[in-house]
């Protein structure tokens, strides 16, 4: 797993203001958070760079995308064949997050399709990669509780 910097109280009110206003400039975030504008790039190019703060892809809806369908897929993957099975994977546009899990499945994927149809085209691509071994395929009916972490990100600022 990938060291990511920690935050402090400061970078979580940064990133609240931010969460608060996207398209708030260096200048008014310094405002609204009572320091330097050089204190906010030094922290905004920390919490990038350090991994902290995601690229803004990360906020596209796949629905606007014309994706309508999410479901998470469990693999199993031959003993031995994880890296080779995880380049190939990659190269699946469709596949948007892995996660190496314990349990059942080796890995658990979230994947986007446009309709039931295109899940299956989908599925059928992981199966031809070599090392693949089965699938197992849950499809979410609605998001009953998108990511959250303002809560969190609040506490941070609380110094909590």
């Amino acid at each position: 797993m990938l060291s990511v910097y920690r935050l402090d109280a400061l970078d979580a009110r940064l990133l609240l203001a931010l969460d608060r206003d996207p398209s708030a400039t260096v200048l008014a975030l310094s405002q609204t958070l009572g320091v330097a504008r050089n204190t906010v790039q030094a922290r905004l190019r920390r919490l990038t760079e350090g991994g902290a703060l995601q690229p803004f892809s990360r906020r596209v809806d796949p629905r606007a995308l014309g994706y309508d369908l999410t479901a998470f897929v469990e693999l199993a993957i031959r003993q031995g064949s994880g890296d080779a099975a995880l380049a190939e994977l990659r190269k699946i546009p469709e596949i948007i997050e892995i996660h190496s899990t314990t349990g059942d499945a080796d890995l658990l994927l979230r994947v986007v399709a446009r309709d039931t149809a295109d899940l299956h085209r989908i599925t059928n691509l992981m199966l031809e990669i070599p090392g693949v071994l089965r699938t197992n395929t849950s499809i979410a009916l609605r998001e009953v509780m998108p990511l959250r972490l303002t809560d969190l990100l609040r506490q941070a600022a609380e110094g909590r």
